[in-house]
């Protein structure tokens, strides 16, 4: 390129927060900011981190109280046993949570984000810490003065290291059960190639986000903050700094102490001039504590943005500074835009109707599916090959596929009956009970026969009752077939009569 050439204009602020002007990766290095809000946010984050590392080893009705057994296509949650035949339930729940997402939203803004998000509970309670750790910068945050030592920089990625294997073996013990994974982390690696694979790809992933990527997950990846705008409206609680205090902002010098000394006075009782007090007078005294606090490098006094997480640490920057220079608290608060703008507030509204009120109708036909699903589930399907034949004793012969399926937590026997109509007999290929454990399912193939005058233009409905002998029997109807337009000869035996088989 010729030294001629005029130099690409340079944009007028930062595209991204984590991005320089000329393209460059900016790395976050946040202070800690101390106060009541960060320390809400520790409880929260090392309880939901407690229920992370220990949900798979609590057990409910002799099964881990989370279980998603995606090969085995079951589902066990909190004491209750989703499989594929309750496709509708777990339709349901999730609906309820997508509901129940938009309602939090709508009211609390992005909450999630800052207080419960996996990606900001590990990055902010447990790998930041440690980074800071080594770097010299434990509970203070920032850049450190110079960069710390190699050894230090190699244990702190051998100690983030250990911690996504920890994490990724939990996370596999929701897929397969801790009895199981203890089980394969005792043997060979080859005997289970799969899910060694998965894990590594896991550690894998996570040593990329937390080392790397960090919180442009958030910033570019995440669409929930791009989702926010259309689930918060200008009553939604959001962080927000309010620019008719701060306004205008400025250095703390002595006209700017004055000048916010006398701003709540009564104008007679001012020491300062009106000019003084107009050019000087916000609160915000431009001291970059918010910017320097912030995890994902915006400035919150620039308004609303997707890049705010709702973490509160800009809060918890400000109001020692309001403290400091005698000036309430609230500058950056938790409020909405339509308090900024000085209108009245009302929590109820539309959506926040709404969205109770959908939660509260599928919610209620969840449960109700829930309670009155049936223990078992039985299905006949028709076999492959011939739809029916004569055999030896005169009677016509369907092979039908019968399958069982107990859905309920405890072991139990079944039997097959014929209801109706009568001289309708069954026989099953092993024996005449089937017995289940909890979860199992059993398909084997059985003889029904039937005496040909029964059938009607080839056709004849036949009710089977499977019950287990105590709480469960359900009636399955089904079509035989057989000879079409026969008419029983004076030979045939009566159906009805005694010992005809």
């Amino acid at each position: 390129m010729s030294s001629n050439t005029p130099p690409l204009l340079e944009p007028e602020e930062h595209v991204l927060s984590t991005l320089e002007r000329d393209g460059s990766r900016r790395w976050l290095k946040p202070k800690v900011s101390k106060g009541r809000f960060l320390n809400r946010r520790r409880w929260v984050a090392y309880g939901l981190i407690a229920l992370f590392t220990l949900l798979p080893y609590i057990r409910i009705n002799g099964r881990p109280a989370v279980l998603l057994d995606v090969i085995g296509r079951e589902f066990h949650i909190f004491g209750g046993s989703f499989r594929p035949t309750d496709s509708l339930l777990l339709a349901l729940l999730m609906l309820t949570t997508g509901l129940t997402i938009f309602l939090v939203t709508a009211l609390l803004g992005r909450v999630w984000c800052g207080w419960a998000c996996p990606q900001t509970v590990y990055m902010e309670y447990v790998f930041r810490p440690i980074e800071r750790l080594f770097e010299g910068r434990r509970g203070v945050g920032g850049k450190p003065a110079r960069p710390p030592a190699a050894w230090r920089t190699v244990a702190k990625y051998i100690v983030f290291f250990l911690i996504c294997v920890h994490l990724a073996h939990i996370f596999m013990a929701y897929f397969v059960g801790v009895d199981q994974l203890f089980a394969w982390s005792r043997g060979n690696p080859l005997n289970h190639p799969f899910a060694f694979v998965i894990i590594a790809a896991v550690v894998g992933l996570m040593m990329f986000d937390f080392c790397f990527f960090r919180e442009q997950l958030c910033i570019v990846a995440c669409p929930y903050g791009r989702l926010q705008s259309v689930m918060i409206d200008k009553r939604s609680m959001i962080i927000s700094y309010d620019p008719t205090r701060g306004e205008p902002r400025g250095k703390l010098g002595r006209k700017k102490r004055d000048a916010l000394a006398d701003k709540d006075k009564p104008e007679d009782e001012r020491t300062v001039g009106l000019d003084i007090l107009q050019q000087y007078g916000g609160d915000c005294i431009d001291c970059h504590e918010c910017v320097t606090t912030c995890p994902t490098g915006i400035d919150i006094r620039d308004g609303l943005q997707l890049e705010c997480i709702g973490c509160a640490q800009c809060i918890d920057a400000c109001d020692p500074i309001m403290d400091k220079i005698g000036r309430p608290r609230g500058l950056i608060r938790y409020t909405s835009q339509e308090a900024l703008a000085g209108q009245h507030t009302r929590i109820l509204r539309p959506r926040v109707v709404i969205y109770p009120t959908m939660i509260a109708a599928v919610a209620s036909l969840f449960l109700f599916i829930l309670v009155t699903k049936a223990p078992a589930d039985v299905t006949i399907l028709r076999q492959a090959g011939m739809p029916f034949m004569l055999v030896e004793s005169g009677q016509v012969q369907n092979t039908m596929r019968l399958k069982v399926v107990n859905r309920d937590n405890t072991t139990h026997s079944y039997t097959v009956s014929v209801k109706e109509p009568a001289g309708v007999t069954v026989a099953m290929v092993e024996g005449d009970t089937i017995t289940l454990g909890p979860g199992e399912s059993y398909t084997e193939p059985i003889r029904v026969l039937a005496h040909p005058g029964l059938f009607s233009d080839g056709r004849l409905s036949v009710t089977l009752t499977v019950t287990d002998g105590a709480d469960y029997s359900e009636d399955t109807s089904f079509e035989l077939l057989g000879p079409r337009d026969r008419t029983p000869s004076s030979t045939d035996e009566d159906p009805q009569e005694p010992g005809h088989e």
